[in-house]
């Protein structure tokens, strides 16, 4: 049994995808800056009590934000075309 994967272009993709992907891929930016943000604010920020949260909640939206920039990246990435239109071939013996 032989698998043959179709040949994609490797360069110049990133430009030619859709607009709904291309505002896909600059949130998935805007979620990593974001987050880069949210890290240096809970690296500089000065504990106001000992129980005082508000450092673990910019900790936890930094997470949360680098997950959603790398599903968000993944997803503007994607080469939709090809999936939707079927054009893989699969060879069966």
């Amino acid at each position: 049994m032989s698998v043959k994967l179709p040949v994609l272009p490797q360069t110049g993709y990133l430009l030619k995808r859709p607009l709904v992907q291309g505002i896909v891929f600059a949130m998935a930016i805007l979620c990593y800056v974001a987050a880069v943000a949210c890290a240096i604010a809970a690296f500089l920020y000065q504990d106001a009590h000992p129980g005082d949260p508000v450092r673990a909640s910019l900790m936890a939206a930094a997470v949360f934000l680098v997950a959603c920039g790398v599903v968000l990246h993944i997803i503007g990435t994607a080469r939709l075309k090809v999936v939707l239109s079927g054009s893989g071939t699969i060879d069966r013996d």
